[in-house]
């Protein structure tokens, strides 16, 4: 079923239930469920996405990363990556994030179809390794058609780029394509023009935690205030 679009879809970074219950006290909407983000983020371990599961009930996309960067590492980190992903999904995950690219920039194709395929059709968003491809129409295209793909989290480029978060985001409502989950680099002053360019999912990791530390746990007073600007 389509997600409602008349209200805009707040998606906070959490890693643990502490996180958690923050996060969805001060109106977060959907979580992602990471470790080491010192990495920009790696899978949680199955006993953390249970305890968090526990804690809330808002949707939790659970990230399926096992290192730094965009690549999959190989035929061994590709079977790695597919045994986190069924323990995760034998645990009760039902929403993932992922996403790899090759040498050359362009999506790691095996790599994701193999993860997906362990998925059973669940949601699932391609993540920030669009921002970083050597061409993004290139991983629409690539991604597109593959099962229970239904968002795609980008800041618009290396840098937060407003004018391809809009049209990138105007452009797959117009076909029917992923959401278009506008993070990494957000800023407050970035939601209204977003909002006006018809932006309707939003991602938010740092600006959630007092003086943006990762070390400092999930405020829920600065997720609602971020709640209120939607």
């Amino acid at each position: 079923m389509a997600r409602d679009l008349s209200r805009p879809l707040l998606e906070i970074i959490s890693i643990d239930a502490v996180d958690a219950r923050q996060a969805v006290l001060g109106g977060a909407d959907r979580l992602e469920l990471v470790s080491g983000m010192e990495v920009a983020g790696l899978n949680p371990s199955v006993e953390t996405f249970r305890a968090v599961r526990d804690a809330v009930s808002v949707p939790v996309r659970v990230m399926i990363r096992l290192q730094g960067g965009f690549s999959s590492g190989g035929p061994a980190g590709v079977d790695a990556l597919v045994a986190s992903a069924e323990a995760l999904r034998r645990a009760g995950a039902d929403q993932f994030v992922l996403g790899w690219l090759d040498d050359h920039g362009h999506v790691d194709l095996d790599a994701v179809r193999a993860v997906v395929s362990h998925l059973d059709g669940c949601p699932w968003t391609f993540h920030k390794a669009i921002d970083h491809a050597t061409n993004r129409d290139a991983v629409y295209d690539a991604i597109g058609n593959l099962p229970g793909l239904d968002t795609v989290l980008t800041s618009g480029g290396p840098e937060v780029s407003l004018d391809v978060l809009i049209s990138e985001s105007r452009r797959e409502r117009a076909c029917d394509g992923p959401e278009i989950l506008a993070g990494g680099g957000l800023r407050v002053e970035h939601l209204a023009p977003l909002l006006a360019g018809g932006v309707t999912a939003f991602h938010f990791g740092s600006a959630a935690r007092p003086g943006g530390s990762w070390s400092a746990p999930v405020s829920a007073d600065l997720v609602r205030g971020l709640r209120d600007r939607l």
